[in-house]
């Protein structure tokens, strides 16, 4: 554990009995976010840092031990000498996600297959339906839309849908489909896990959305509720970019990256004719699934968003 800084320790806004369990772990109250009432920390909240903190130093062994010390290292200079500097602490998130993404980088062969989808009529019933969504307190955005595509193709493709066992040996297949998506917020990102996606239909999904995407942002996330992910889907689109290579969220086997649409002359029953492109980005896991695999997942995926009564048919 990091050194207590005793003057913040007082000052932190916690009970007594939150504080004497703090000061058994040895946990610093003034790294620990409160989640409780007016920011109070909780026993909860030093659980959860302890988990993360266990959990960022495990993925850093694992880097390690993949590495086999044979890495080199990166030497950091003194930036000071060419100029003045200013050191800022790397955010809590950040020092937990880090560890987790160079393991899955380190550990897991990549490979990023790009593609479009024609997204023209999709967009179209999106907006026809908006209002009928928000007068059932729900946004429909674009996102719901891609994870509804992503879990009828992952209905199709099952092999997506399963992870390695620890030996590389075995591939263990979920008979359930918990889908993760990115989530950007103040304190950095965040991948909530919407559970039984294949059971929800497109404003349920919409709904999930907006609830765990509101929950990130204000902090409030549980440990819970970012675990169990079977596949995950990082969309940019909102900011923009044309492409990207997202890296695997281990032990998922693929991550779908989804990039800024935009409209362009495609060549249809013998005319050019203007069509809204969505780029896609799908990163995989080459011991698994091969480049075949991987371009199908892509043209299915692009099927499925084309399918506009498939998307929003009712899920038994």
């Amino acid at each position: 554990m990091p050194p207590i800084n005793e003057a913040g320790f007082a000052l932190a806004h916690a009970s007594p009995s939150v504080r004497l369990f703090a000061r058994e772990l040895g946990v610093d109250l003034t790294r620990v976010r409160g989640t409780g009432q007016k920011g109070r920390i909780t026993q909860d909240d030093v659980k959860g840092y302890v988990k993360d903190l266990l959990a960022g130093r495990a993925a850093a062994a694992a880097v390690g031990a993949a590495a086999g010390g044979a890495l080199p290292r990166i030497v950091i200079p003194d930036f000071a000498q060419f100029g003045t500097v200013e050191v800022k602490p790397l955010g809590r998130i950040k020092r937990i996600s880090g560890p987790r993404l160079h393991a899955a980088w380190v550990n897991l062969p990549h490979v990023t297959q790009f593609d479009e989808a024609d997204i023209t009529d999709m967009e179209a019933a999106r907006v026809r339906l908006k209002d009928t969504a928000a007068a059932q307190g729900v946004k429909l955005t674009p996102l719901a839309f891609v994870l509804r595509a992503v879990v009828r193709t992952l209905q199709k493709l099952p092999h997506f849908n399963a992870s390695l066992d620890e030996r590389g040996e075995n591939l263990i297949f979920k008979k359930y489909l918990h889908l993760g998506f990115a989530a950007d917020t103040p304190n950095g990102l965040l991948v909530p896990v919407i559970r039984d996606a294949d059971k929800k239909d497109i404003y349920e999904l919409a709904r999930a959305l907006g609830v765990l995407s509101e929950k990130a942002r204000a902090g409030k996330l549980s440990g819970a509720e970012m675990q169990g992910g079977c596949f995950t889907v990082s969309s940019l689109g909102g900011i923009g970019g044309t492409a990207f290579t997202p890296i695997i969220n281990a032990p998922e086997l693929a991550i779908l990256g989804v990039s800024r649409s935009s409209m362009k002359p495609v060549y249809k029953d013998g005319a050019f004719v203007p069509r809204l492109m969505l780029p896609l980005s799908l990163s995989y896991d080459h011991r698994v699934i091969d480049g075949a695999d991987g371009a199908r997942f892509a043209a299915t995926l692009a099927a499925q968003l084309a399918d506009v009564n498939g998307l929003l048919e009712a899920v038994p």
